[in-house]
């Protein structure tokens, strides 16, 4: 196993991500750090980096070194946008920090940097068409893709704090500084003919730090019941209703904002004009978050090869495997026990009548179910649900993350999971209750099937017949410690399926 860093000097904020590369092409990000530096401010001026802002960046690389030796860190990838690429004393600032920091710092072009942050989303989120949006400090980055391909790109050449910095001296209300910045953003996007070409199922994307704060304020606002910026859906009237709020406040007001980090109150009001420009100029329904970006990306193109000609084809088995393998699970057992859960799903349609899409909430599930024994053995289908819970899997909706997680729960007892599935009674309905308890029993049945973690039940054939349900097992060995652990699942198959359970 290898240790990498990843550093992002942004024109707001430095940030660090220790990462463990695992073989077979995963990562695994097991300690952060993030300081504001501000490179961008005051800039408009002169276009030269500060004294001040490069004596707080060089403080800061210095402690991310530290932090990297004491990990045994092997190899560390710092990239500088929007501010250091713009910057006059930029050959100056990159030599001192190599000299004084002991890092190599890579400047990378607009075209680099999109195609980083592309990265970071593409492969991490299920969105077939969207137009990304990155909000940096410096600049603001939309880039536009369709079916994996990215067509098009443009950066505008202000960020949050450069805006923020533009008007800080005019008189004039917040109102007025938000009417200003959404002209100038729409100004710039005229510039762009592609984005008037946009296919009409393009979804918005956000990423950056910006909108990991817009996602918080608004989870907040609405009570949301999981604390999950990434693949989170904003609706296009509840942006307004934060926009409308803060573009108001003066910043000592904005700074009491439940949600919003404390180094971004002068700027927020700022990002947010910008994300209201571009949802008038393109009416988007909704926001989807991005909680990865270009240092994603960037753990992507090293540990995973292969995304940088080809993004991954199945996100979520990506990041199952990523949890499989850094759990070191049995993962033919695991891929064993989902195979023959949705060889139960489609012999019980008939019964369920559950539609397709719930394959996927199953198959999180059973691939996952043991994953809580890392904890403890004893009652690891509760640890299973709470790592599922809490793991961030891409390439799935926070809805279905839930119910995989209750289904995981109930892969060894019969549990009442009434009680604690009322505080996401906001997100799932009764259907999606009663979908539980069905996929529960399948999971229950298939993980007993393979109880010996043998293999040894290979094909599952069920016949329903009046008030019972026989299901015929086709075996390559000794299957009766399967049968007789599966026979359990009785009372709660007649609970769930209003039929009695036999197996031959």
């Amino acid at each position: 196993m290898e240790k990498i860093a990843i550093i992002d000097l942004g024109s707001n904020t430095a940030r660090l991500v220790l990462v463990n590369v695992l073989d077979g092409g995963y990562f695994v990000v097991f300690d952060e750090l993030k300081e504001a530096v501000r490179l961008a401010q005051d800039m408009e001026t002169d276009g030269f980096l500060k004294p001040s802002r490069i004596a707080a960046t060089i403080k800061t690389l210095k402690m991310f070194k530290r932090l990297c030796d004491a990990n045994r860190i092997t190899k560390i990838m710092a990239y500088a946008t929007a501010a250091v690429r713009r910057a006059k004393n930029q050959r100056s600032f990159i030599d001192e920090i190599a000299v004084t920091c002991g890092i190599k710092v890579r400047v990378l072009s607009e075209e680099e940097e999109s195609i980083l942050i592309y990265n970071g989303v593409i492969n991490t989120l299920d969105v077939p068409k969207g137009l990304i949006m990155d909000i940096g400090g410096g600049s603001i980055q939309l880039i536009y893709y369709n079916r994996k391909h990215l067509l098009h790109q443009l950066t505008m050449p202000f960020g949050a704090i450069t805006l923020t910095d533009m008007l800080k001296n005019e008189e004039m209300s917040p109102e007025e500084r938000a009417d200003k910045i959404e002209k100038l953003v729409r100004e710039n996007l005229e510039k762009a003919e592609w984005l008037t070409t946009l296919d009409p199922d393009t979804q918005l994307v956000g990423v950056g730090g910006s909108f990991r704060n817009l996602s918080r304020i608004a989870r907040r606002i609405k009570k949301y019941p999981l604390n999950m910026t990434h693949n989170y859906h904003l609706a296009a009237n509840e942006f307004d209703g934060i926009y409308d709020t803060i573009k108001t406040l003066e910043t000592e007001k904005a700074a009491k904002i439940n949600g919003l980090s404390g180094n971004r109150t002068d700027i927020f009001p700022s990002a947010l004009a910008t994300v209201k420009a571009v949802m008038d100029y393109l009416p988007f329904k909704e926001i989807v978050v991005g909680g990865r970006g270009l240092r994603e990306g960037a753990m992507f193109r090293y540990a995973v090869p292969m995304t940088s000609e080809k993004p991954i084809s199945d996100i979520l088995g990506h990041s199952i495997n990523t949890l499989l393998h850094n759990y070191n699970m049995n993962i033919p057992h695991a891929e064993h026990v989902y195979n023959l859960s949705v060889q139960l799903f489609k012999q019980l349609k008939v019964l369920h009548k559950l539609p397709r899409m719930y394959i996927k909430v199953l198959r999180a599930a059973a691939l996952l179910h043991d994953t809580g024994s890392i904890v403890k053995y004893y009652d690891h289908h509760i640890h299973s649900e709470y790592i599922i819970l809490n793991s961030g899997l891409n390439g799935i909706a926070h809805k279905d993350i839930v119910m995989a997680s209750y289904v995981a729960a109930l892969h060894r007892k019969a549990d009442n999971i009434e009680m604690s599935f009322d505080k996401y009674k906001d997100l799932l309905s009764e259907d999606d209750l009663d979908a539980v308890k069905k996929l529960g029993v399948i999971l229950r049945i298939a993980e007993s099937f393979d109880r010996s973690m043998s293999g040894l039940i290979v094909g599952i054939n069920c016949d329903v017949l009046g008030d019972s349900v026989i299901m015929k097992t086709e075996a390559e060995g000794d299957c009766s410690l399967e049968i007789k652990d599966a026979m359990t699942v009785g009372p709660e198959f007649r609970r769930a399926y209003k039929k009695n359970l036999e197996i031959l």
